[in-house]
């Protein structure tokens, strides 16, 4: 007898760019100079003191479990990052360390969703967080975002979209693909109003400390009853060591507590060591020159793709993305990005990737690598859309 995937794969889709990733890489044995601007994940290494740390850590070889909530002293050290960076005072009881943001979405909507209940989110957005709401047989609610809202979900967005079986609303701000962010003003707007609906607020900061022009708020400085997702791997530059973090309300503690022990049984011990080292003052110098770096780095994408016809609705104030209307030379933005692939050896990020309103006319370009090869990339562009 056949043995048959379970129904709600059906459901859950693949990253389009992995095709063209895969093909780039091929392309690359193939003796091919590519430039990668598709993936999120910038060219800095992991900080040295935090990989010390880790370094540390399996000197002992007592690399063994941990709590499944995570280490008390990260646990403490992420709390008190909040009242340095927000004003805000919180239990450490309610973070929990997880396996990269992934496992505390995972574990958010474990605690939270029940089958059936749907999950409003903005489209465009990050696809995998649709996904996660499949797997614990929930719906997302796609509702169109453009500039006029800066691509983000606004309290009269949410009253206008709610519906019977909502269970609440997941923004990200910082957002990817579009790098925006929403002002304190509106988020808290955004929190009232999920809350008067009896909704769950979710919060996707992974983004925050990577902002150049404004300050990102967190959910938790105007609501103790937010979950609140966040990751070591986009500010802090520790993407494969695989440590996130998720805050839950007070009443959702014993029940993340007994999730995570089932589910992960714990993050990994010597990456939750190593994380402890992000907080240290000359850690933080060394992220405050990288997010410089990728400031400037914004600007100079930013004004070539301007230049060269690009359309750009908001100017990203968060991130490392730049979301792009390529509409001005084709109107299919996949076919762009593998033709621009297989042509001038340039890898971006074709919209269908984050959703369906105006897919097909956006490109996402990471500017994850450095200036030299972003320069070179903006050669080989312009010479695509020029033939």
């Amino acid at each position: 007898m056949k043995q048959k995937v379970a129904d709600r794969m059906q459901g859950i889709s693949a990253f389009y760019v992995m095709e063209l990733l895969q093909r780039a890489k091929q392309l690359e044995r193939e003796g091919r100079d590519i430039i990668h601007m598709e993936v999120g994940e910038p060219d800095f290494p992991t900080p040295q003191g935090v990989i010390d740390a880790g370094r540390a850590l399996l000197k002992t070889g007592d690399v063994k479990y941990t709590a499944a909530a995570g280490l008390p002293e990260l646990r403490g050290s992420i709390a008190e990052h909040y009242r340095r960076q927000y004003g805000v005072r919180l239990d450490p009881a309610r973070v929990f360390v997880t396996p990269g943001a992934s496992g505390a979405f995972l574990l958010a909507f474990g605690i939270s969703l029940n089958p059936g209940e749907h999950v409003m989110m903005a489209d465009p957005c990050y696809p995998c967080n649709d996904n996660f709401v499949r797997l614990f047989n929930g719906h997302t609610h796609f509702v169109n975002v453009g500039s006029d809202s800066e691509y983000q979900l606004t309290a009269d967005l949410i009253a206008q979209h709610w519906r019977p079986n909502s269970k609440g609303v997941l923004v990200a701000s910082p957002s990817n693909p579009t790098g925006t962010l929403l002002n304190g003003e509106d988020l808290k707007g955004a929190i009232d109003q999920v809350h008067e609906l009896g909704g769950c607020f979710y919060s996707d900061e992974i983004y925050h400390g990577l902002v150049y022009d404004r300050p990102a708020m967190s959910a938790l400085a105007y609501s103790d009853d937010a979950f609140v997702i966040n990751s070591f791997s986009k500010f802090f530059g520790m993407t494969g060591w695989r440590v996130g973090w998720l805050v839950v309300p007070e009443d959702f503690v014993e029940a993340a507590e007994k999730l995570a022990q089932n589910i992960f049984i714990s993050t990994p011990t010597h990456s939750q060591y190593a994380a402890l080292a992000s907080f240290t003052e000359e850690n933080l110098a060394e992220l405050e020159r990288r997010r410089l770096e990728l400031k400037a780095r914004r600007d100079f994408l930013y004004e070539n793709l301007l230049r060269l016809g690009f359309k750009i609705a908001c100017k990203p104030e968060g991130a490392f993305y730049v979301y792009a209307d390529c509409s001005a030379f084709t109107d299919n933005s996949f076919d762009f990005a593998r033709n621009l692939l297989e042509q001038e050896g340039v890898a971006v990020t074709p919209g269908r990737d984050f959703g369906e309103y105006l897919a097909n006319k956006h490109i996402r370009f990471a500017y994850t690598a450095s200036m030299d090869r972003m320069a070179a990339a903006l050669i080989r562009l312009e010479r695509f859309i020029c033939r």
